[in-house]
């Protein structure tokens, strides 16, 4: 009697999530990822010379994109995608179709748990965005919606059902996600501190959003998720994830989003130089001591409503306060405006979807909320 081979089993999300991967080069680092990516959808946004070949490994489903594709798609407002940085990755997010985004860098490699296993990134960043956040009261015991944990003594009833998450921010081991001076002063610090641990970052409180392990709802936030300009032709580089990160945060606050920071791990396996990250980040360096205060003191108004009005209004805010400090901010402040427009227009069934989909995973993460 002969047994019928065993079908593969589906992974969560497959039809309604597409990795994004910005690269300049071969991509056989997804040769470690297969088992836990080959039946997803890649979009890959290749960097640099749109005429080198870059190689994908079999086996993969994708769309690979060059700066040729980007200025086809785009017209004029290719301006707004940076060229020679891995910002260029939000390309991706602006043409997929999909609910959910994962992105991920080429030096990063498939990590272990303290016990040996292989950590399986994707399914737990899936994990953290499908159970609520709680960025209105903190959990001392931190995510309520794990296994084994659960909300505290003291801790609002009201609250338990906690807020749509919008974004899930993972964790590096080996290689730290270090500025240059950090790097110049401990360049053979490795991270080996593995803290099996899922945070909500509580409203009000900023953080440095680190883009080579991360994964967001792009229906709930994906509108904010604008790399910035960086690299070629800009003076600064090395922000664009950070940059994204604050505008992200801010607006998540307004709508009443969450955003969770913790596992899962990947291992960063390759430390760029200080040298010419320092090149790349001084002014940055200098003038994040006068955005960070702008960003924490931001208030949107009750006018803006969807992701798309909030990122307009935050625009218009860098071009008052932070036109001030040097003329490249109201080159961004202008880029943001061009990133919505190509927003909408690429989105545009979709361009009232933030606001029903915010209401309709408010409405899931109460169904999900624990039964005590």
């Amino acid at each position: 009697m002969s047994s019928k081979p065993a079908s593969k089993v589906v992974p969560p999300l497959k039809d309604e999530l597409d990795i994004v991967i910005p690269t300049i080069r071969n991509l056989d680092f997804l040769e470690m990822w297969k088992p836990f990516f080959e039946q997803y959808h890649l979009i890959i946004v290749q960097d640099g010379d749109p005429s080198k070949k870059i190689h994908v490994p079999e086996g993969f489903d994708y769309e690979l994109y060059n700066r040729n594709d980007i200025n086809r798609i785009l017209g004029p407002k290719a301006s707004c995608i940076s060229f020679k940085d891995s910002a260029c990755r939000c390309f991706g997010f602006l043409v997929s179709k999909k609910k959910y985004i994962f992105t991920i860098d080429d030096d990063c490699f498939v990590a272990k748990d303290p016990s040996g296993e292989q950590i399986n990134a994707l399914a737990q960043h899936i994990h953290n965005l499908l159970t609520p956040a709680t960025p209105f009261f903190f959990n001392t015991l931190y995510d309520p919606y794990r296994e084994g944990a659960d909300f505290v003594r003291g801790y609002p009833f009201s609250m338990r059902e906690g807020a749509p998450t919008a974004v899930s921010h993972g964790l590096w081991l080996n290689i730290p996600d270090y500025d240059a001076p950090t790097q110049l002063v401990k360049p053979r610090e490795r991270n080996t501190r593995y803290v099996d641990a899922v945070l909500t970052i509580p409203k009000g409180t900023l953080f440095p959003m680190c883009g080579m392990n991360l994964a967001f709802d792009r229906e709930l936030i994906g509108a904010a998720m604008y790399f910035g300009l960086m690299g070629d032709g800009q003076p600064i580089g090395r922000y664009d994830d950070m940059w994204a990160g604050w505008c992200t945060k801010v607006i998540t606050d307004h709508l009443g989003l969450g955003v969770k920071t913790g596992i899962p791990y990947i291992w960063h396996s390759k430390a760029s130089n200080p040298f010419v990250n320092l090149k790349k980040e001084y002014k940055g360096i200098y003038w994040q001591e006068d955005i960070i205060p702008f960003f924490q003191s931001v208030v949107l108004s009750k006018e803006s409503k969807t992701v798309q009005q909030c990122y307009v209004e935050l625009s218009k805010l860098v071009r008052e306060k932070l036109g001030p400090i040097d003329p490249y901010f109201l080159k961004l402040a202008d880029a943001m405006v061009t990133w919505i427009e190509a927003w909408d227009e690429l989105n545009s069934a979709a361009a009232a979807a933030p606001a029903a989909a915010a209401d309709a995973a408010k409405k899931d993460a109460s169904s999900s909320t624990k039964k005590k």
